[in-house]
């Protein structure tokens, strides 16, 4: 670095923003006490005056609407508060030096979390990431470059480009570099210690992630990334910059996210604030499933069930099983049982109320053409609607809520059953498969395979609450969805989506790529994005990881560590002595660590073994809602998404027909050091 690029690294411009900065909070800090006293004052004032206000309630009403705008303006600046507090931490990252066309001179900006300036309304000191300007840093090298702003293109040429490094208010490091991202400080900042939290990438977005995250003209957008690729960060990136250049349109609370579990919920919880944003909801579609059905079974089984279910007691006819309930077949299997159903489900009768008549062949002509787009388990309801209006037309005043109960009941009597569990029932019986068991309702609970086939069965009989409220979709892991689910997922959500996930982390005994039937469901509105390149492993993990899942062709990061270390041993002591051993958590080592099992017992066993050696561990279950720092015992299926220093791998009893992906999926936790581990009597 020579002394002109030194006196130009950005060190003085970090002192005079973080002086200005600071300026800005003492004024919030002003605002907000003045505030407080405010709202302190016409909460007084109301107390001291309420018995003599007006008898209309005029006064009052406009005390409570100052109170309320006051009390938002409190809130609108302590979020701008905790903003400028976040930025004099780390203020900006970058800086592009851009020569507008027919300038000489190139003007800095700098890029950081948000925009700051000095006073509102002035020209930012920062600019934030997602602002237009901000994708020179992102997408171009020195030379010709270009940024659509509001007004149009804006061309000319970057001089030069630098990335910086901010800790506590201080320059940590100051880098020129001809390219967007130079390796050795990519390196640096994915060889870092794993957190409890996914990292915020807003440092490091290459151009190909870029690309991705301002993509605003696709409805549904479809990433299928390699492990340790990104995408989970792109795809809440990509909210943030959606939640920035839409406000009008979009807000937070429309935006859902389906995620595998609420461990995983907690470990991207932060993303969106940090980065300027309030937080989105994220629920599992199961937990949704189980919801919508509750009035149908008291319990459902969860895909985590079904997952330890084949892994404890192997059944090539019941995979086969599960797969064909899922398929696009038995969605055709459904609708040829729905297209006969009308004729078994319902005996006509008669009704007669208080003098007026609905004779058998009126109620049929309603029920199967007047009313024939009416979801079959509604339609009689519109009949009765139908039934009832015309009698309060004749009669000329409504009927009591005691007669509109009865004749609630009269008409539904006519169905043969309204119980959608019997209903399934049949179409098992017609189809040849086995039946559900005749229990009581306290007693149904049902298993995974049937789950969402009854959802289609009911949406399809009853109709369904579209979720109109929400305008953008993130659906993660997207190979773990079967085609009946995403069909279900096309019709409950008419909103955009990203749609993300690793084909050879699937949950099933064999790969399958979800790719393949997407477009045939969401039609000419998708588009697919490939993403070959991983950042998360060290070269020898990503090799080892590669060798498992059998893909080849990914572009690793040549961040070296190391060698992935593999044993056998003679006794589950001797195994859990070499854990202890190589563990290297705490002030001195690593941040994080993780004993990952192929099930739920063997996750309990190591844990509470651990324990008892006094190793300091905890045990997440999918009851779980929170990711700490330290050592995790866990299974497989629950580490998906989640990234560790160190992993130790757990291979479990041979025969497992789950267990190349579930190795695939440890291998690929692993951030800085892998061991897989095994003993004698499981090997055999």
């Amino acid at each position: 670095m020579t002394e002109n690029t030194r006196k130009d690294d950005g060190t003085q411009f970090l002192e005079e923003v973080s002086v200005k900065i600071k300026n800005r909070l003492e004024g919030i800090n002003r605002d907000l006490s003045e505030g407080q006293k405010e709202i302190e004052n016409m909460h007084e004032y109301y107390w001291d005056n309420h018995a003599e206000m007006d008898q209309y309630g005029y006064e009052e009403y406009d005390n409570q609407q100052a109170l309320l705008q006051q009390t938002n303006a409190n809130e609108a600046k302590l979020k701008q508060k905790h903003r400028f507090e976040r930025m004099l931490d780390a203020p900006f990252f970058g800086r592009v030096d851009f020569i507008f066309d027919g300038e000489d001179e190139a003007e800095p900006f700098y890029i950081g979390i948000g925009n700051f300036a000095e006073k509102a309304g002035m020209t930012p000191l920062i600019y934030d990431w997602r602002a237009p300007v901000s994708g020179l840093f992102y997408d171009y090298d020195k030379g010709p470059a270009f940024y659509e702003a509001p007004a149009g293109r804006i061309e000319g040429e970057i001089s030069s480009k630098w990335q910086y490094k901010i800790r506590g208010g201080k320059m940590v490091y100051a880098f020129e570099s001809d390219t967007k991202i130079d390796d050795e400080i990519l390196k640096r900042e994915l060889g870092q210690n794993g957190d409890t939290k996914l990292k915020n990438i807003v440092r490091t977005i290459q151009k190909e992630q870029n690309a991705i995250i301002r993509n605003t003209g696709d409805q549904i957008l479809v990433i299928q990334g390699a492990a340790g690729s990104g995408k989970t960060s792109i795809a809440l990136h990509r909210i943030a910059y959606l939640l920035y250049h839409d406000r009008k349109n979009l807000k937070s609370s429309n935006v859902l996210i389906l995620s595998p579990n609420s461990v995983f919920g907690d470990y991207i919880s932060h993303i969106l604030p940090e980065l300027g944003e309030e937080n989105i909801r994220e629920m599992s579609f199961d937990l949704f499933a189980y919801r919508e059905l509750k009035d149908t079974a008291s319990d459902c089984e969860d895909r985590y069930d079904h997952l330890e279910r084949i892994m404890k007691f192997p059944d090539d006819s019941e995979k086969e099983r599960f797969r064909m309930k899922q398929s696009e077949d038995f969605i055709g299997l459904i609708e040829g049982f729905l297209a006969t159903l009308e004729d078994r489900l319902v005996d006509f009768r008669e009704i007669n109320f208080r003098g007026m008549k609905m004779t058998e062949e009126e109620l049929i002509r309603m029920f199967y053409f007047k009313f024939q787009d009416t979801p079959l388990l509604e339609r009689m309801g519109a009949v009765r609607d139908y039934f009832v209006d015309a009698y309060e037309t004749l009669k000329g005043r409504q009927i009591s809520e005691e007669d509109a109960e009865l004749l609630k009941t009269r008409f539904d009597s006519m169905y043969v059953t309204r119980d959608l569990y019997e209903i399934y029932n049949w179409l098992l019986e017609d189809y040849g498969y086995d039946l559900l068991p005749d229990v009581p309702y306290e007693r149904r609970k049902l298993q995974y395979e049937d789950v969402y086939p009854m959802l289609y069965l009911k949406y399809r009989l009853v109709g369904k609450n579209s979720q109109k409220n929400i305008k953008h979709l993130v659906i993660d892991e997207m190979q773990d969805y079967s085609f009946m689910q995403y069909v279900i997922l096309k019709n409950l959500f008419q909103c955009r989506m990203t749609i993300l996930g690793d084909y050879a982390q699937t949950m099933d005994t064999k790969q399958h790529d979800v790719l393949k039937f997407l477009p045939k469901i969401f039609g000419k509105d998708i588009r697919t994005v490939i993403m070959n390149k991983s950042y998360r492993n060290t070269y020898e993990i990503a090799k080892y990881a590669e060798k498992i899942s059998g893909i080849t062709g990914l572009e690793l990061l040549e961040r070296h560590g190391k060698e992935v270390e593999e044993q056998t041993f003679a006794t589950d002591e001797d195994m859990l002595s070499a854990i202890a051993g190589h563990l290297n958590l705490g002030a001195e080592g690593y941040e994080t660590g993780a004993v990952i099992t192929m099930t739920e017992d063997e996750a309990y066993d190591i844990y509470r073994l651990l324990k008892n050696r006094g190793v300091d561990a905890a045990y997440v279950d999918r009851d779980s809602s929170a990711f700490k720092r330290g050592l995790t015992v866990t299974t497989f299926y629950l580490a998906k998404g989640l990234e560790f220093d160190q992993v130790f791998t757990i291979k479990g009893k041979k025969g497992n027909p789950l267990s190349t992906q579930a190795e695939y999926i440890c291998a690929t936790r692993a951030l800085q050091e892998l061991y897989v581990y095994q003993t004698e009597e499981d090997a055999k």
